[in-house]
């Protein structure tokens, strides 16, 4: 399992926190939430064979950077306004 990401943006006024985290090979999955006033608003959940393209599920360097993707990419969608 590796380490996760935490950030806090504001949109128009409203503070959100993401969170991205890595479930582990027994449960392989890389999660995103992103959160209001302690409230869950949006749940991105990717499979590794999904976001690991076809590598191996225990390379932690891959896994790590599929993280990264997908929280960036989240961030930037709420920030845009696509995402919710």
């Amino acid at each position: 399992m590796q380490k996760g990401f935490n950030s806090d943006v504001a949109v128009k006024g409203k503070g959100y926190h993401i969170q991205t985290e890595d479930w582990g090979v027994g449960n392989p999955y890389i999660v995103t939430r992103v959160y209001a006033s302690g409230a869950v608003l949006k749940t991105v959940k990717s499979a590794y064979e999904d976001v690991l393209r076809g590598g191996p599920v225990n390379d932690a360097a891959a896994i790590q950077q599929a993280m990264r993707r997908q929280h960036h990419r989240v961030m930037d969608e709420l920030i845009s306004g696509t995402l919710l």
